[in-house]
């Protein structure tokens, strides 16, 4: 895997994937994109989020929505790196079981999510969930 990251200007960056896909970032108080930080979070929620999809798929759980709420903290004094962060996963649908969100959640988290995986020997990951009922209309 490659990538190449070039400077715009101020603190504004633009990521080049190996496959063709350009990400803006902001480095600085422009807040032009998100910064760097923002990014991994954003990561880390997309890696597990795609192996929950995933998983409830192949379980034939009736959603219709699957979204990942992160809340991270930092570290008060440079390098600032995350020291905990919470993936808090919502599945919308019509019974979607709990139980099959929560070995979702699980399996994504001790097997799958390499992003996770990776900071999880520096950071305290942590991960809750709730299944909400579609609304009839």
């Amino acid at each position: 895997m490659q990538a190449n990251v070039k400077w715009v200007e101020g603190n504004t960056f633009i990521g080049r994937s190996n496959s063709n896909h350009n990400v803006v970032f902001d480095g600085g108080s422009d807040s032009a994109a998100p910064s760097p930080m923002e990014m991994v979070l954003m990561s880390i929620g997309c890696c597990s989020s795609v192996d929950v999809v995933s998983i409830l798929k192949k379980a034939k759980q009736d959603f219709s929505n699957v979204e990942v709420q992160l809340t991270a903290e930092r570290a008060e004094t440079a390098p600032r790196v995350f020291t905990k962060v919470n993936l808090h996963f919502v599945a919308t649908g019509n019974n979607v079981s709990e139980k099959h969100l929560a070995r979702a959640v699980s399996l994504s988290a001790e097997k799958y999510c390499s992003v996770a995986l990776m900071l999880d020997k520096t950071v305290k990951i942590t991960h809750s969930h709730e299944v909400v009922q579609d609304q009839v209309k």
